[in-house]
C-alpha cells in the first residue's frame, strides 16, 4: 500500500513497544479513505481520532489531519494513550475508568488494560460528573429521556439517580453528549457484555453488591484544538489517579 508522506512523527505514549504516530494528510472523501487504508485500519482511525465513520472525515473542530501509527499493528492495545497497567485497579476484577480530557475509557481485569476506545462525554452545559461510580442495570437499547427520538443501544447506566450511561451513539471528535458517555458500538456491546451489574435485595429498594467500578477522571478541553491532535500532549503518558474510589 502506498502511503502518503506524513507530517509528523511522535511517540506512543502508553504502547509497550515504540509505536510511533503520523498527522496524515484528510482524504477528501469516503472513497479516497478505503483505498488508503483497510476496514481494520479504519477502525483503528475512529478510536484514533475520537470519531466514527460517519464523522471521521468532517472538518468541526478544526484538526491537522488524521491521526494514525506509522507501523500498523493487529493488536490496538499498544496505541492505547491510557497506560498497560494500574496500580490502583489491581486488586479489583474489573474497572473503567474515562479519562475526559483525552476522551477514551479503558476497561482493566486485575490492573492490566483489556480494552480501549474513543468517547464522547458531556458537553459544556451537560457535563459528565466526575468521581467514582458503579454500572448499575443495563438495557440492550431504551430511548432517552431528553429526546424520544434517540435510540440508546447497548446501554449501561452508571449514575442510577440522573440516568447516565455508557452506550452506542454517535462520535464527533468532541464532547457532545447530555452528559452519558457515548461509544462506538462495537466497543458499547463489548462493554454490555463484559460489565457487572449491581445486585439487589428482594425488595429491589437496596444495593447488596455494587457493579464494576467506574472512574470518571479530569474535565473535556472545550475550547481549541482536540488534545489527542497535539503532538506534543501525545508524546506525555496519560496519568491515571492513584485511587478509584
Amino acid at each position: 500500500m502506498v502511503r502518503a508522506a506524513a507530517v509528523c512523527l511522535l511517540a506512543a505514549p502508553a504502547a509497550a513497544q515504540d509505536v510511533r504516530f503520523v498527522i496524515e494528510p484528510m482524504p477528501a472523501t469516503l472513497a479516497a479513505l478505503a483505498k488508503r487504508f483497510t476496514p481494520g485500519q479504519i477502525d483503528l482511525l475512529e478510536k484514533l481520532n475520537r470519531r466514527d465513520r460517519e464523522h471521521l472525515l468532517r472538518l468541526e473542530p478544526v484538526v491537522p489531519g488524521l491521526v494514525a501509527p506509522a507501523t500498523w499493528s493487529d493488536d490496538e492495545l499498544v496505541f492505547s494513550p491510557l497506560p498497560q497497567a494500574w496500580t490502583a485497579a489491581e486488586l479489583l476484577p474489573k474497572a473503567i475508568v474515562v479519562d475526559q480530557v483525552m476522551q477514551v475509557f479503558g476497561a482493566y481485569e486485575n490492573g492490566r488494560l483489556v480494552r480501549w476506545g474513543p468517547v464522547s462525554s458531556g458537553r459544556r452545559d451537560t457535563p459528565t460528573p466526575e468521581g467514582s461510580f458503579s454500572l448499575t442495570w443495563r438495557a440492550r437499547s431504551r430511548r432517552s429521556t431528553d429526546n424520544a427520538a434517540w435510540l440508546l443501544e447497548w446501554y449501561f447506566n452508571f449514575v442510577n439517580e440522573r440516568g447516565v450511561s455508557f452506550h452506542q451513539f454517535e462520535l464527533p471528535g468532541y464532547a457532545a453528549s447530555h452528559a452519558c458517555v457515548r461509544l462506538l458500538e462495537r466497543d458499547a456491546k463489548w462493554l454490555y457484555k463484559w460489565g457487572d451489574e449491581w445486585t439487589l435485595d428482594d425488595t429491589r429498594r437496596h444495593v447488596t453488591a455494587t457493579g464494576t467500578p467506574v472512574l470518571i477522571a479530569g474535565a473535556p478541553r472545550y475550547d481549541g484544538m482536540p488534545p489527542w491532535t497535539d503532538v506534543n500532549l501525545l508524546s506525555v503518558p496519560v496519568t491515571l489517579p492513584d485511587k478509584i474510589r
